[in-house]
């Protein structure tokens, strides 16, 4: 079985304080994962004025735009977060919400791109990120068989490697939503690599979706499930976050080649036990 590439989904989780978002990076590159990803949203494009002026209490104040805006670093805070990856050995990338976003990330020598769920149906965008040829992974939640077609259409149309990402688009999911038969299916399908993007608790589903055949696995990480976020709750806490991929480190190896041999051990057992 090939490496699983396993992104520590750190979104919005930070808080808009890069204290937070330096532990949750140092965790992940401790816990081995290969990249952490952020998102990133231009608040006045992705929603409107009625709802940003909306009631929201929350640790910045008590609109919808108080507490939107808290959340997103600028430049100035993904300058270090890049600079911090780079000390730590691992690669960040980021889900724009809207083209100035998209436009925002390209200040930035990334390696991925990602395309969100809610945006796979936004043709402009995944034409934009599809022009900059760079590695991305797509997630598939709230989509139909079509709206995948449609989106699978445009990378292959401008010939930029795309990896699927099955995923159930609800925080948290029911463990019984997961659906992982999708893995294989969407496989067939596409006949191009597909992974895991999981927002349920715990790590049965995610390692299920790697004996599977999950190519890449995609979790939501925080330092605290009863910190303040919408995503907190649907997080891996950072120590099960280290047991997942010990977990799936372990299952790469026991799932083998699926080759019939006889290995050194076993030929020894052999002699035991038959004589020859």
């Amino acid at each position: 079985m090939e490496h699983v590439f396993i992104v520590g989904e750190i979104g919005i989780n930070h808080n808009g304080d890069l204290k937070i978002a330096k532990e949750l990076i140092d965790w992940a590159a401790l816990a081995g994962c290969d990249a952490v990803k952020f998102q990133k949203r231009t608040v006045d494009k992705v929603y409107t004025k009625e709802y940003l002026d909306g009631y929201r209490e929350s640790p910045w104040g008590t609109t919808q735009r108080e507490q939107k805006e808290g959340l997103e670093f600028g430049l100035e805070e993904y300058k270090v977060i890049d600079e911090y990856c780079k000390s730590k050995g691992i690669a960040w990338f980021a889900s724009a919400w809207d083209m100035d976003s998209q436009y925002f990330l390209r200040q930035f020598d990334l390696k991925y791109n990602k395309i969100a769920s809610a945006m796979l149906t936004n043709t402009e965008l995944l034409k934009a990120v599809a022009s900059e040829g760079k590695y991305t992974f797509i997630a598939t939640g709230m989509s139909t068989y079509e709206e995948i077609d449609c989106a699978v259409g445009i990378f292959r149309e401008y010939n930029c490697p795309f990896e699927l990402m099955h995923c159930n688009s609800t925080y948290p999911m029911p463990k019984e939503d997961a659906n992982l038969r999708l893995i294989p299916a969407l496989k067939e399908r596409y006949q191009c690599k597909v992974g895991y993007s999981g927002h349920e608790s715990g790590r049965i589903v995610s390692t299920t979706a790697a004996a599977l055949g999950a190519t890449s696995l995609e979790r939501h990480i925080t330092l605290d499930n009863t910190m303040y976020g919408s995503d907190q709750a649907a997080s891996l806490n950072v120590r099960d976050l280290v047991r997942l991929i010990e977990d799936v480190r372990l299952i790469e190896k026991v799932l083998g080649n699926g080759e019939k041999i006889l290995s050194a051990r076993e030929l020894e057992t052999r002699k035991k036990l038959r004589g020859c």
